[in-house]
């Protein structure tokens, strides 16, 4: 005979011996109490103390672009637009390897130790890069921040992806992954000061501009300590009684008092505990069970991957090389190319909660394809002025930014918990590696030539990625507004 043992909403069947967690069968009703709650001061938290790895992220990226004028003229580096270009490149190959690593990691041991070890490496490294002494030690240095950044990618959004209430989901996940651009919009003032040689000199002002990235992952480190553990990720991985603690204190703090479940009939879920999810399964679920979704998820990662990282790390090669922009200028152009990408998520965020998924992520990829090939021909006849083009990118961006952030809403929520971060750091690695990788070395020979007509076919390409990924979420993206994880994608370990 099981033995039946109650823990507020808990019902814990054990049918292994109780010194093992691993089968044990457990009722919960966690995950609908969770999506239950109204918005809250812990909310604002949660996205605070998480989301500003986007803003990192986006500092980082607007720094590696902005001061690559600064990088060519620095006395100690010495850098061309290929080393600059190939430079970009190691970072993101470092968000790939650091996904992938990281992403296993945090579906094994949890999101909480994950998301603290990742900081501590991005810290280490971005503070190191300001020291760099040559070509090879800034490259490496860039890789390990890289690395450090894309393992943040797949433990945050696993951990914002099952705190935030199912009928928030949406626009919170696009205005976190949109904080990117209050980031760029920091690396640009930075950039704007620190640059400007009647103030530091010009192999200074680089490297204080990264040391600004490590004082603010500071204090993003004192603000995880607010954040608790997945209360999904311990039911499943045999820590129902500290998940039941969690969800209890999340609800005192938004309610006032626990909700019990006399008073709400909450459905429950029925699963089988377990200590870690054997990659034979993972692989499973990805490349068989879910096959069509990690098509799209791929496809969607790619094009916008290849679409932003091509653009934006040549932005200031662009403006420097063809409009003829000081280096020490480029920061104000990136700011309102910055506000538009923050805008986007911020205002049409809304309607991916309402209107749905597959039509908002549709007309954004779509419409983003659509502007960047009409912009790419009128930067190819040469009707187009530094101030006009940054216009351009503007509207373009403030289409691509939220498509660019349902591929990683898409992949993190229409797979199972057990695998949602390993699933997230495959296809941001896959599509960082096919698109992201390849975009700076591509784009950046492609200035290299001084030809406007082979810049434009480097358009042309992200253009047709994006249109062609809009064609795919036409035809099969999932709808998953307003439901709930488990609805979407029921856990591996459920038990019927």
């Amino acid at each position: 005979m099981d033995l039946q043992l109650r823990q507020g909403d808990l019902t814990v069947a054990a049918t292994k011996p109780a010194t093992s967690n691993d089968g044990r069968v457990i009722e919960t009703s966690i995950p609908f109490r969770l999506d239950a709650l109204r918005w809250s001061g812990f909310h604002t938290r949660v996205v605070l103390a998480l989301g500003i790895t986007w803003i990192l992220d986006g500092l980082e990226v607007t720094l590696a672009g902005a001061l690559s004028g600064a990088l060519k003229q620095s006395p100690t580096l010495h850098f061309s637009n290929f080393d600059v270009g190939l430079s970009n490149s190691l970072y993101l190959a470092g968000a790939v390897l650091g996904a992938l690593g990281f992403g296993w990691l945090t579906d094994r041991i949890g999101r909480k130790k994950l998301f603290f070890i990742t900081l501590a490496l991005y810290l280490a490294a971005t503070a190191a890069t300001a020291l760099s002494w040559g070509i090879a030690s800034y490259a490496l240095f860039r890789f390990l921040t890289g690395a450090g950044i894309g393992g943040e990618y797949t433990a945050i959004n696993s951990t914002i992806q099952e705190l935030v209430p199912a009928r928030y989901r949406g626009w919170t996940d696009l205005v976190i992954n949109g904080s990117f651009w209050i980031g760029a919009a920091l690396g640009a003032i930075c950039a704007i000061v620190l640059l400007d040689p009647h103030l530091i000199g010009a192999d200074l002002g680089w490297r204080l501009a990264y040391l600004t990235g490590a004082c603010l992952g500071l204090v993003v480190f004192v603000m995880r300590m607010w954040i608790p553990e997945s209360p999904r990720w311990l039911v499943i991985h045999g820590h129902p009684d500290r998940a039941n603690a969690i969800v209890g204190e999340i609800e005192r703090s938004v309610t006032g008092h626990v909700q019990e479940q006399r008073q709400q009939p909450w459905p429950k879920l029925k699963l089988r505990m377990r200590d870690h999810t054997p990659l034979r399964e993972v692989a499973h679920t990805l490349f068989f069970l879910y096959r069509q979704r990690s098509l799209v998820g791929l496809a969607l990662m790619v094009a916008q991957a290849f679409f932003y990282n091509a653009i934006f790390f040549t932005f200031a090669l662009v403006l420097t090389d063809f409009y003829g922009i000081a280096a020490d200028q480029v920061g104000w152009y990136i700011l309102p190319f910055a506000a538009g990408n923050f805008l986007g998520p911020l205002l049409l965020g809304r309607l991916f909660d309402t209107l749905g998924r597959r039509a908002m992520i549709t007309f954004t990829y779509g419409i983003s394809g659509v502007l960047l090939a009409l912009s790419g021909y009128l930067f190819k006849i040469g009707v187009l002025s530094a101030e006009s083009q940054t216009i351009a990118w503007m509207l373009i961006f403030f289409c691509a930014s939220p498509a660019a952030s349902s591929a990683y809403l898409t992949v993190s929520e229409t797979f199972p918990l057990e695998v949602r971060a390993l699933a997230i750091a495959l296809f941001y690695a896959v599509g960082t590696g096919i698109g992201g990788v390849a975009g700076p070395v591509l784009f950046g020979a492609l200035i290299d030539t001084g030809s406007r007509a082979s810049v434009f076919a480097g358009y042309l390409l992200g253009a047709g990625l994006m249109v062609g990924a809009a064609a795919i979420a036409w035809r099969y993206c999932i709808a998953a507004e307003r439901r709930t994880l488990e609805s979407v994608t029921r856990p591996l370990a459920f038990v019927e």
